[in-house]
Formats: structure tokens, sequence, C-alpha cells
């Protein structure tokens, strides 16, 4: 018998990386995956643990599982991921419908812990969070034509609102010969867009070559035939040296696109939460980008409401923003995670937290319908994704969207193919989303 299997992932693109090498794992061992969850006899549920959002959507998705199990519909149930490496003492105890759970290293074992639910156990399976990065296929769901590669695991930036090191652990780097023989199989495979992500890519070879070694890697990756975007998510700004800005600026393949999470500007704050750069670092480093990279769409993350910051702190962080055009921006009210330092620092209530992170939103959106604007009557190359018969026309992203975060380019015209570049004219924008048509190159 084929036991049917439903899988759900959660958090981010590491995490989905991570769902992708167990598709794989069940794959090969002859499991039948269900999108149906009624229809499967084992739901597993890859969980983000990273903030109290996070916990409450894993938690939510494990109840519902649990209600099939109790209607008879579904016989077992795994938890992997993060929320397993941080609560592994209390979710079997507290959680009676789960199975099974796995932590964050653990998961190439995932096919023995279902052999042991299956034959009626209990399983707790969790190792080292610093354990090696297993190598190991993948069940790529977000192609045909993008992909995300993972180049290094864990964090040893240790910022003080953040519980990543003690579930991902210390940052390690994958061998670069690993990461270029995955890519260049993703790019047979008909990937044209890999999208770099690590928790700190600006890190990358610090652990296995006392160096870091990101220009080195991307100088390998743009050789790879095939592959025609690379995108970088994550850089830490103190980190980005004047070699790594030289391969952006002479590479073509490398977007005009970079996320660099800053979380704020105010020093104190930066201080207070153990971020290594300074305003000065932010600013000088956004300044030379935008000389070398002309261009440059920026995405960020902001953290409102984190300890220290009062209403002077907030106002110098929107006069920031206002002055520097970030056009892309993750804004999150700070969420006070246990076990972590700043969770014991003074800090502002919820409400206000909120409040400003509204208020920064509200700017953000102003900056978005410049940057709109600005883009009028422009072409872009985009990467066509889909057609929307709703719609009645495609959709795809240009160098400035990234997926799942920044929305997309809708286009009408002829002979477009998914998964293939057309030309886009944007002329116009409905609900902040660019709309255009393809016009010859």
């Amino acid at each position: 018998m084929r036991h049917r299997v439903y899988f759900t992932s959660l958090g981010c693109a590491k995490n989905l990386i991570d769902s992708e090498q167990m598709l794989c794992l069940l794959d090969d061992a002859g499991y039948e995956l269900e999108a149906d969850p009624e229809s499967a006899d084992i739901g597993i549920v890859n969980t983000c643990g990273f903030i109290e959002t996070a916990k409450s959507e894993a938690i939510e998705n494990i109840l519902e599982l649990g209600k099939l199990k109790e209607a008879g519909k579904m016989k077992k149930i795994i938890v992997t991921g993060c929320l397993p490496q941080r609560y592994k003492d209390e979710l079997l105890s507290e959680m009676p419908e789960i199975d099974a759970i796995v932590g964050t290293t653990a998961f190439p074992e995932l096919i023995e812990v279902l052999d042991r639910v299956l034959a009626g156990e209990k399983v707790s399976r969790i190792g080292d969070a610093s354990a090696p990065i297993p190598e190991l296929g993948r069940v790529v769901t977000t192609g045909p034509s993008w992909a995300y590669i993972k180049i290094a695991e864990g964090c040893d930036n240790h910022c003080a609102y953040c519980v990543i090191p003690s579930i991902r652990g210390k940052f390690r780097s994958r061998p670069m010969e690993e990461i270029v023989a995955e890519a260049e199989g993703l790019a047979e495979s008909g990937v044209k867009e890999l999208i770099i992500v690590a928790q700190d890519i600006t890190r990358y070879g610090m652990d296995l070559f006392g160096r870091r070694s990101l220009a080195e890697l991307l100088r390998k990756l743009c050789e790879i035939k095939g592959i025609s975007w690379i995108r970088l998510h994550y850089l830490y700004a103190s980190e980005v040296d004047e070699e790594l800005i030289d391969v952006m600026a002479e590479n073509k393949k490398i977007l005009r696109y970079l996320d660099i999470p800053i979380q704020h500007i105010n020093r104190e704050v930066l201080k207070r939460m153990n971020r290594h750069d300074t305003p000065e670092d932010i600013k000088n480093l956004f300044k030379t980008l935008r000389r070398r990279l002309p261009g440059l769409v920026l995405r960020t993350s902001i953290i409102t409401g984190l300890p220290g910051e009062g209403e002077a702190e907030f106002e110098e962080l929107c006069e920031f923003l206002k002055e520097f055009h970030i056009e892309r921006a993750g804004v999150f009210p700070y969420s006070p995670e246990e076990g972590t330092p700043a969770a014991k620092m003074e800090r502002c209530d919820t409400e206000t937290a909120c409040r400003r992170a509204e208020l920064v939103e509200e700017l953000q959106s102003r900056i978005m319908d410049d940057f709109n604007k600005k883009r009028l009557k422009k072409t872009y190359r985009v990467l066509a994704e889909g057609f929307d018969h709703a719609l009645g026309c495609w959709s795809g992203r240009s160098y400035a969207e990234s997926p799942d975060v920044d929305g997309r380019i809708f286009f009408t015209g002829k002979g477009v193919t998914e998964g293939e570049f057309v030309t886009v004219k944007i002329t116009g924008e409905v609900d902040g989303e660019p709309v255009g048509e393809v016009v010859k190159g």
C-alpha cells in the first residue's frame, strides 16, 4: 500500500528548500503526494517558529489536521522544522494529535521516522541545530523558470531580538562545488532565475575559507549556461565589500536588486539590538550601491517598536526612509521572543509598535507610487509566469520584482510562452501593480 501524504510548507524560502528536499525523500521512498488533506492518511507540516505570528500559523495548521485525524480521515501527523527545534519539550506533550516531531537538521531521517510512526510509535527526532548541511535532492516547487538556492545555513550575528541562532544553529557554508553543481542541474531543468538565499549570504565562505567568498561564488554561477538572472537576498550591510560590489557591477546576470535587511537606522537602537551596522555604514553603503549600480532596486526589513525606540527614534527612521527612497520594504511591529535579550528590555506597548508599522507602510506606499510613476513608458525584460484567464492577460516579473514579496507585472501581447522572457512596456498601474504590453525587444 502506498501511503498518501499531504505536505504543507510554512515560513521562509530557506524553509521551503528543506521542504523540497523532504518531498524528494518521500518520492524516492514511494510515498504518494496528495494535494487534498482529506484524501491523505499522513499529514506533514514543515513549520516556522521565528515570531509569534509564524508560531500561531503553524499551530493553526496542526490543529486543522488534528480535526481530520479526530474524524478518522487522517492517521498520522508529523511536525518538522523550526517549531519542534524550538519547542521540543512541549509539542508532543501539549499537542497529543502530533505523532512525531523532527527538528531543523534531522529531516534527512524523515523516512525512518515515518516507518516508526506507522508502526505505532511516538517519535521525537531533534538533532544538533549546528549539524552539517545535508546535500540531498529536491523536488523544485517554484518552477519551472526560477528556484531558490541556499548557500549557507544558520547565523552568527546574534541580534538581540532574534531566535534564529538557537533554531538554525551557527553559520555553516555549503561547499562551493556542491552549490555550483546544484545550480547547473537547475539550469538543465529549465530554471532561468536563481535566487540566492541564506540567513546572511555576505558571510558565505568565512567558515570554510576564512574569508568572504560570495564574490567568487557569484563569478562561478554567472558562468553557467542557461542561467539568465541571479537575485541576491539577505545581505548584511557591514559585510558588503568592494570586491562584491565590483562583481555585481561587472556581471549583467546579477540583478540590480538587493535585499539588505537593516531593521532600524537609529544608532542606539541598532546598538541595543546587537546590530553591527552603524547609521553611517548603512547610508554610505546605500549611496555607493546607487552610484555603482544604476537602476538599483533596494529591499529591506524594518521593525517598529524595538526596545529603545521612542518618538524621536521613530521619526529618525521615517526621515531616513523618505531621504533614501527604498523601493521595497517589509515592515513588522516588534514581537518580543522568549529567550532573547531584547525580550527583557523596556519597550513601547504592542499597540504603539503596530501603529508605527502602519505609518511606515503608508510612507512606503507613497514611495512605491513614485517608483511606479517613474516606470511609465519604460520597457523591461519580463519573465512570463502564467496567463490569468480571469483578467485576460499574462503576468510576470522584471528584475524589480522578487517572487512572493513584490507583486507582479500584468501585460498583454502575442507570442508569449510561459517561462520565457519578453519585453514589456509599462503603460499604467492597477491597484499598485504595473500593467503593460509586449513590444519587440
